[in-house]
């Protein structure tokens, strides 16, 4: 069944240009700091930093250098990363000598692209002659996926088009292979990604084949014969589907796409396939894929959703586990999971401007994603957990995924890579554009130029967000421009205020969605102004959500806070927040590149007089202590200590 999609298009990267800010700095960060400091990584260049190799992979599949194959399965996807961060910087910022680096690499990946179009270093060099043979483990259509939306990016950014050609071939060799026809495999990636990328492929080219292929990957993913369960039959492996932890839901294959309910297995792959979906109904407006987007949606972010934006609660599988289980100290939250999260939501902004998806793309932008990278750029998250103790994590078998502190780099590097991409395309994020209608989904210091069916129009978006909770957006035009201006009021805003050229819109009649939307003739110098009351927020969890009972947590803004070891002292568990407390405001720039924080008056539980027994009859004493709460995303900037996100409330 099909239905008519009124898309909502992302104004594109080139329109919008970051102009200092919050996520201008985190912009000029990725580009000027991140970028470079990963180029020496993929060259094995950065002491101290996990060997990455991928750059002398290709190397020695042209023969330009001896070697041996070195990294994961998936390695190549880590320069697909690089280069499609590239792209967006290039996009926005010009780079004469990092283009050229760029079309290096390209020229460097066409020299080990294979006759027939197949690209993946692993496989080419360690073992040719079982290409697709291990779909379910080894990552060749991700890889794959990965380069795709690396070359759409960079033909985008600059024009060229050798490296969009190299992938198209690429992707006409892979609809070669798979498929329901005699002779093709029906198979699909154990690691979803070549779906999403087909269709940008598709988007940029035309080539219906692409749109095809990838509807044909979702739409075999878990029908019956299961064919990973024949993939590993065939190859004599031990593999039961219905495995705890690793069988069929595990690669979201336990059920056809379109049949499955509840949001299963490693995180990363959900939400990566779960985009695929999202396209796939744009593009063809499938009703069904409509409402299991919308079911499944529903799932993570209702039952399944850390306040920090961050999904996958379980370390073993890095995957969702069940309904409401959502532990703190043991959280696994990766990264990738949260910058997919963020993918997601943008894409289901792009079939209708809902403030509850713009909400989640923003409290995952700044809080489970941003976690992932120091301040200075220079170092990164895997796992996100909304608790830490250093000790505890060295000490205890199950906190040792848990990394007390920021690294350089990782042995399976998917985050960092991402977190570049994420950051250098950040403008993307911000508007979505129908006719004659603009809606700003984020707040930010930019300047926007849309084009719309009356003409174009220019509009400067000015504040200090997320500290302040004022907007000022100006708008510029060669002549009067009839438009449709939606400004989202965040679910966080309790209050909120919209004036034109100082004369206050009345927002009592309610929202449309959760945008206040402005139809009228815009002429050159009209001034919008948005107020936003921002005062510090507790928050509470579900009652299901057995780890927070009792606790409560700090929310101002779309930030979540947390409580360090450098502010408050070690043994942060003993303090607790009374239900009545005052808490205050104070914006510090000499903190953490610049942020608000919050304090206020706690009780911590003190041994004091307590003696030598490790059990007694009574309480023990509590003492009155002032606190300190920092941004969640900013935390392990000081150096090592603890770090707590749900603080007990009295």
């Amino acid at each position: 069944m099909k239905t008519e999609i009124h898309r909502f298009k992302p104004l594109p990267l080139n329109k919008v240009k970051l102009n200092g800010g919050f996520w201008g700095e985190k912009n000029r960060l990725a580009r000027e700091k991140v970028i470079p400091v990963q180029w020496r990584i993929l060259n094995d260049e950065l002491p101290g930093a996990e060997l990455s190799h991928v750059i002398k992979n290709f190397r020695i599949v042209t023969g330009e250098t001896n070697g041996q194959f070195h990294g994961m399965v998936f390695q190549d996807s880590d320069l697909a990363k690089w280069l499609e961060a590239v792209a967006y910087s290039l996009t926005t910022n010009p780079d004469p000598q990092l283009e050229a680096l760029a079309d290096e690499m390209i020229n460097l990946i066409g020299r080990a692209q294979q006759a027939d179009g197949y690209l993946n270093t692993y496989y080419t060099l360690k073992e040719p002659e079982k290409r697709w043979s291990n779909l379910r483990v080894c990552h060749e259509l991700y890889t794959a996926g990965h380069m795709i939306e690396a070359a759409v990016a960079y033909y985008q950014a600059t024009g060229k088009d050798k490296f969009l050609k190299q992938m198209c071939k690429f992707a006409d060799y892979i609809d070669g292979v798979f498929g329901r026809e005699e002779g093709k495999k029906p198979g699909y990636p154990g690691h979803e990604e070549i779906e999403l990328a087909l269709i940008k492929l598709y988007r940029v080219t035309g080539e219906e084949r692409y749109l095809k292929l990838s509807k044909f990957f979702i739409d075999q993913r878990g029908q019956e014969p299961n064919y990973f369960v024949l993939e590993a039959e065939a190859a004599g492996e031990e593999f039961s589907a219905d495995n705890k932890h690793f069988g069929l839901k595990y690669y979201q294959a336990h059920l056809p796409v379109r049949e499955q309910v509840t949001m299963e297995g490693h995180a990363v792959r959900a939400m990566y396939l779960l985009c695929g979906v999202i396209d796939l109904a744009i593009e063809t407006g499938d009703n069904t894929l409509l409402e299991t987007a919308h079911r499944l949606w529903k799932n993570v972010t209702q039952q399944k959703m850390y306040l920090t934006g961050g999904v996958g609660a379980s370390s073993y599988g890095e995957a969702f586990s069940f309904d409401y289980d959502l532990p703190n100290s043991t959280a696994y939250a990766e990264t990738c999971a949260a910058i997919g999260l963020v993918f997601v939501a943008h894409r289901m902004l792009q079939l209708m401007p809902e403030r509850e998806y713009a909400d989640i793309m923003e409290k995952a932008l700044y809080n489970g994603v941003l976690s992932g990278i120091s301040l200075d750029g220079e170092s990164f998250f895997y796992v996100n957990p909304l608790a830490v103790s250093p000790e505890v994590c060295e000490k205890r078998h199950d906190h040792s995924h848990v990394e007390p502190e920021r690294q350089k780099w990782f042995a399976c590097a998917c985050c960092p890579p991402n977190l570049a991409r994420v950051l250098t395309s950040i403008g993307e994020y911000f508007y979505t554009v129908n006719q004659n209608e603009v809606y700003i989904h984020l707040y930010g210091n930019n300047i926007a130029k849309v084009g719309l069916d009356e003409g174009e129009v220019q509009l400067t978006q000015e504040t200090a967000y997320p500290w302040e909770g004022t907007v000022r957006i100006s708008v510029s035009t060669e002549q009067p421009v009839r438009f449709t201006l939606a400004l989202r009021i965040p679910g966080w805003c309790r209050q909120a205020q919209v004036c034109i050229n100082g004369e206050e819109l009345n927002l009592s009649t309610g929202l449309e969605r959760g945008y206040a939307k402005i139809s009228r003739w815009w002429n050159n110098g009209d001034r919008v102004e948005l107020s936003m009351a921002m005062p510090v927020e507790r928050i509470y969890s579900h009652p299901l959500v057995a780890a927070n009972l009792g606790r409560v947590a700090l929310q101002r803004g779309p930030i979540i806070y947390c409580l360090e070891e450098i502010d408050n002292g070690p043994n942060l568990a003993a303090i607790s927040l009374p239900s009545g407390s005052k808490l205050t405001t104070q914006y510090r720039p000499d903190l953490l590149g610049g942020v608000t924080v919050i304090t206020g008056e706690a009780m911590r539980v003190s041994a004091d007089n307590w003696g030598n027994s490790l059990y007694a009859p009574q309480p023990p004493m509590k003492v009155k202590t002032g606190f300190t709460a920092v941004p969640y995303y900013a935390w392990n900037n000081r150096g090592r200590g603890e770090m707590l996100v749900w603080i007990r409330e009295t």
